[in-house]
């Protein structure tokens, strides 16, 4: 009976000394449940749709000056002369409406529309950015989980090399030397399965910003390493070229810059305006004196010392460079879409690889263990196999990851967001 209190006070003193946060429940993310997050809560997608916002204003500023524009006065004044001192009111309003600019107004609205679509593509794109980031951090933390698990098998294969070559030793079967190498080895497994701890905190950290979080929470991930978007058909890039949201921003930005020149050219017509207004004044407050006016308004700048002029060459020359660079992105577009594909197949092939040879690594293992023991093979022989499991085990889960990588950055050459299924 004393015995089992024994037991129980131990327990207790260990719950003590436990940290909290250890004990509460792990948060467990799914893909799916980070996207939902970052879809919310990312900063760069916040800012990217209020430049949408900004963009629609803007167009709204833009074709306000195409209605009528009304204002209203009202003025009282006092006036002292000569001794005698006379009150002076009056109110009214007045209306201008722009009948002619040369389509100035209609073209900059039409610009203002390019660039609500340049505004919107640039959200996709930053979205397709924070896809990529966020499924590299998702994977990152995945790949740190199992490499703990991975760590954790090569410190059991070391510790159990160490007891074995120890009680050889001890028996005189093995030299000194190889009873350091083993005890080295096990040393730097521990090494490697404390760096790998602290591994998981660092990939929880990141998918925490990528997440849009404020606060860190301890977290872990739960996916398989299974490669769904493998394209393993080639397709045809020239095809998907033409929806990448970075190539359709700058062909929306080229627009609205064909619409800018055009709305240069505008400033080489008059603009005709018409006027219309009505005020009462008096020397009371309720004036009776009515007043109206009606009429239009031409305007047309004789000489500007070449600004328009000028102001064409720039708007052209603005409009050649976005040609330019409509051709460039599209061309380098084209050779990423090649090389994230090539990449993508060949990481899928390398995981197939370092299967078979993780495989083929853990059967020689297990009989050059039993050799080992029996003295069928030397130390120097057996100690080379276990090393090649060793290495083989961590190449298998680097080329899993690898795989997951490559297909994160295949996806967002094509230029596919947040709500990409895969």
């Amino acid at each position: 009976m004393i015995y089992k209190y024994h037991r129980i006070f131990l327990v207790f003193l260990v719950f003590l000394g436990t940290p909290f946060t250890q004990l509460k429940a792990e948060e467990v993310l799914t893909w799916q449940d980070c996207i939902k997050e970052a879809a919310g809560n990312h900063p760069d997608l916040i800012s990217a749709q209020e430049s949408i916002k900004e963009s629609q204003a803007s167009k709204k500023i833009t074709a306000s000056s195409a209605f009528p524009q009304i204002d209203s006065n009202a003025a009282a004044s006092t006036t002292k002369a000569s001794g005698r001192s006379s009150d002076n009111y009056s109110f009214g309003a007045t209306a201008t409406q722009l009948l002619f600019d040369g389509l100035k107004t209609r073209n900059n609205v039409k610009a203002a529309q390019e660039n609500i679509k340049a505004a919107q593509y640039n959200y996709k794109f930053t979205s397709s950015e924070v896809r990529l980031r966020l499924r590299t951090a998702f994977v990152d933390l995945l790949k740190a989980q199992e490499l703990v698990n991975v760590v954790g098998d090569i410190v059991t294969i070391r510790r159990a090399n160490f007891e074995l070559i120890t009680l050889r030793y001890e028996s005189g079967l093995e030299h000194k030397g190889a009873l350091l190498t083993a005890e080295a080895n096990l040393a730097q497994a521990n090494f490697e399965l404390a760096q790998a701890k602290r591994e998981i905190e660092l990939a929880q950290r990141q998918l925490t910003k990528e997440m849009g979080r404020t606060e860190f929470r301890s977290m872990s991930v739960k996916a398989d390493f299974k490669v769904i978007d493998s394209a393993k058909e080639k397709p045809d890039f020239e095809t998907l070229v033409k929806n990448n949201p970075s190539l359709q921003q700058l062909i929306a930005q080229k627009n609205a810059a064909g619409f800018g020149i055009k709305s240069t050219y505008a400033n080489f017509f008059p603009t005709l305006s018409g006027q219309a207004g009505a005020n009462k004044s008096g020397s009371h407050w309720s004036a009776q004196n009515n007043e109206w006016n009606l009429g239009l308004m031409v305007s047309l700048p004789i000489f500007e010392g070449g600004l328009r002029l000028a102001q064409v060459s720039q708007a052209k020359a603005f409009f050649n460079q976005l040609q330019a660079n409509e051709r460039s992105t599209r061309d380098g577009i084209i050779v990423n879409l090649e090389q994230t594909w090539t990449s993508l197949q060949d990481a899928i092939e390398t995981v197939e690889v370092q299967k078979k040879q993780l495989d083929a690594a853990e059967e020689r293992a297990k009989i050059a263990e039993a050799e080992y023991a029996t003295g069928f093979i030397s130390y120097d022989n057996w100690t080379i196999i276990e090393d090649n499991l060793v290495s083989a085990k961590t190449r298998y889960l680097d080329a899993e990851a690898n795989a997951l990588f490559a297909e994160a950055n295949w996806i967002q050459a094509k230029g596919e967001t947040l709500e990409y299924a895969q």
